[in-house]
């Protein structure tokens, strides 16, 4: 959100190319507005139809869409039907079981490969071995894993036998993680012995125990363990049970419980800096519809890809992106137990070349992290890499600053696979903005226009549209399918957190957002929590964060506010160079620099007044970047916060001293 210039570069726009539109499943941008008139002309026509022809239903819906008590919207909600049967069954039914579903490969490089065959029978085993457990439909079953086989096999049992899973992941603390079992009130608990991840043990077992031992979980009966290392861990004689015993004892005939089409498939909790966090409930049609055709118009999935979403499963994307959209689509994906940067930076690239992987699908964050290690290390480069197997790009989690766009278009994409820029959230349930590789010209930094069905605006703190071009609040103006269906036993919360009455009834995205003035792309400015008022001017840390970015010497920078007695808020970032780590002078003369860069990018006013240097900046084991802490740090207050999720502690003292 943003009423200073738009940055002084020029703005470039990439289009696809003539063979990926002719190919492509939305072919052009004719025929992307075609799916979005039929939305317009015939909304709820239009959603019936994708969900007649995506989903096998048991039972067949007559009603679409339930808007007499909203924001408490249903979807073919008089519909059955079972998720996991959508995901393995249909396919195995359709003489696919032989096809190679998941590639996985371990922190050390092994490589396991399961068909879908198998994967439907280790996922019928261990729903037979909740059941014997006392499982049922409706019990809430919490999965504290590493990323595994059997991380995605637990979370499909699950929606076999109708329990509601929440997934929490493997990186967050034992009080974490209790809050999380506390308020689902989860029956059983699925862990592993320990998580292997950069050549490193990390116990999930005894965080499990002592999350436990904090008391007020008494609704959990067992502890299910996934032996992944073979590390010695307590157990509790009749809690605690060996995952590998359970399944082997039991058939691999399962059949699938049949559930409402708003049944809850999952809780994912979400947290702030502040509060206590937000259960995300999902339904399990219109999650699993959105989920299958995103993947299907955003990614383009085609029977021979290779599909790599590089998330965890302890977060919304690796739900939709790895353990339903898709197996919905009966694709083949890599699973990856590691991170990118062990043994070396090249391992994201390495395995690209290895598997022939044809989309691949990260975060800002690690593109970024790894624009620095080419860099510094050029045995590490992309171009050491034979990625010619790549067809199509994307990106999650945060938007992707310009500069990090077109290092990734030229040197992973080799300036021919479509970068899609997707705009979602934990509680849309898939991609909401998008360009279409086959059909959208693309604009670095910039999540282009909304998928067909989706009424993404920009309006003021009235609920009122602005003119395109300038900066407001993103909403979505219509219920979709996948959206979030309420928060965990706080219906009040989810009213005032998503609908808030002054609104008007629009689902509030928490984002700031910029419609372009020409052709009304979509720019996400950052969280409105994050837009920043200097001398009464309003500026998205994003867009401060692009300009440093677009400085050859900087690799990744984050932008917070903190309070100032002259102008209100003063600017500060936080800023990792390609090169080592100034000091002293050096820092100061860089430093100022970067400030003159923004002045020329931005505008005057948008000159960080505080600029620190750091080796990295402090983010969580799947590469977010922990604003709370820098706010913390900006303010010269100690850090008191839970530091258990961050992969490197020890950054906080290094980014305490300005320039």
């Amino acid at each position: 959100m943003s009423d200073t210039p738009a940055q002084a570069h020029e703005r470039k726009v990439y289009y696809p190319g003539a063979q990926t539109v002719q190919s492509a499943r939305i072919s052009g941008m004719d025929a992307y507005r075609a799916l979005c008139a039929e939305a317009q002309a015939d909304y709820t026509g239009f959603w019936a139809r994708l969900a007649r022809e995506h989903l096998h239903w048991q039972q067949p819906f007559t009603h679409v869409l339930d808007d007499s008590h909203p924001p408490f919207f249903k979807w073919f909600d008089d519909g059955r039907l079972n998720v996991s049967y959508n995901c393995l069954d249909v396919h195995v039914q359709a003489g696919q079981g032989g096809k190679t579903a998941l590639v996985f490969e371990a922190d050390d490089g092994t490589v396991t490969r399961v068909s879908y065959q198998e994967l439907l029978d280790k996922v019928s085993r261990f729903a037979n071995a909740l059941k014997a457990l006392g499982v049922k439909k409706g019990d809430r079953v919490v999965i504290y894993m590493p990323m595994s086989v059997e991380g995605v096999v637990a979370m499909q049992a699950c929606a076999r036998i109708g329990a509601t899973h929440s997934v929490v992941f493997g990186g967050f603390s034992a009080q974490s993680l209790h809050d999380r079992v506390q308020d689902a009130g989860a029956v059983v608990v699925i862990t592993a012995d320990e998580q292997r991840r950069g050549g490193k043990s990390l116990p999930l077992k005894t965080i499990v125990d002592e999350a436990l031992n904090m008391g007020g979980c008494e609704t959990v009966r067992h502890v299910v363990v996934y032996r992944r290392t073979g590390a010695d861990c307590a157990f509790q004689p009749g809690r605690d049970l060996w995952m590998h015993e359970l399944s082997a004892a039991q058939t691999a005939d399962c059949p699938p419980e049949w559930v409402e089409a708003e049944h809850p498939l999952f809780l994912l909790y979400t947290s702030g800096s502040t509060g206590k966090p937000k259960g995300v409930q999902h339904s399990s049609a219109g999650y699993l519809l959105w989920a299958k055709l995103t993947m299907l118009w955003t990614f383009d999935i085609r029977p021979e890809d290779l599909f790599w979403c590089t998330a965890d499963i302890g977060w919304v994307t690796g739900h939709t992106y790895i353990t339903y959209g898709p197996l919905a689509c009966g694709a083949t994906e890599v699973v990856f137990e590691g991170v990118p940067t062990y043994p070396d930076a090249g391992r994201f690239w390495k395995m690209i070349e290895q598997h022939k992987v044809s989309i691949f699908y990260t975060a800002p964050t690690a593109i970024r992290s790894l624009i620095k290690a080419a860099e510094t290390n050029p045995a590490v480069h992309p171009r050491n890499y034979k990625l010619d197997s790549l067809r199509i790009l994307g990106t999650v989690g945060e938007p992707i600053n310009p500069a990090a766009w077109e290092w990734y278009y030229e040197n992973i994409g080799g300036g021919r696979c479509p970068v899609v820029d997707t705009w979602w959230q934990t509680e849309t349930g898939g991609h909401m903005i998008t360009p279409l590789p086959g059909a959208t010209p693309m604009v670095p930094g910039s999540c282009t226009l909304p998928l067909p069905g989706i009424t993404a605006e920009v309006v003021d703190e009235t609920g009122h549209d602005v003119p395109w071009g300038t900066g407001g609040i993103l909403v979505i103006k219509k219920p979709w399918p996948s959206m979030i269906r309420t928060i965990w036993g706080d219906p009040e919360r989810f009213k005032k957190s998503y609908y808030p009455e002054e609104l008007g009834g629009y689902y509030l995205a928490g984002d700031g957002a910029v419609r372009d003035a020409t052709d009304g792309y979509f720019t996400i400015t950052g969280r409105i929590d994050d837009v920043l008022n200097v001398s009464g001017h309003r500026m998205g840390t994003m867009e401060i964060e692009s300009a440093l970015v677009s400085h050859p010497l900087v690799a990744e920078a984050a932008v917070v506010g903190r309070p100032d007695d002259i102008t209100g808020e003063a600017i500060c970032a936080f800023v990792v160079l390609k090169r080592s780590r100034p000091e002293g002078d050096e820092a100061r003369q860089i430093a100022n620099e970067l400030r003159q860069h923004v002045g020329v990018e931005i505008g005057p006013i948008a000159k960080p007044k505080d600029i620190r240097f750091g080796d990295n900046l402090p983010k969580t084991r799947s590469g977010k970047i922990m604003r709370r802490l820098l706010r913390s740090l900006a303010k010269g207050e100690a850090v008191t916060q839970d530091t258990s999720t961050l992969e490197n502690p020890a950054i906080l003292e290094q980014l305490g001293k300005a320039n």
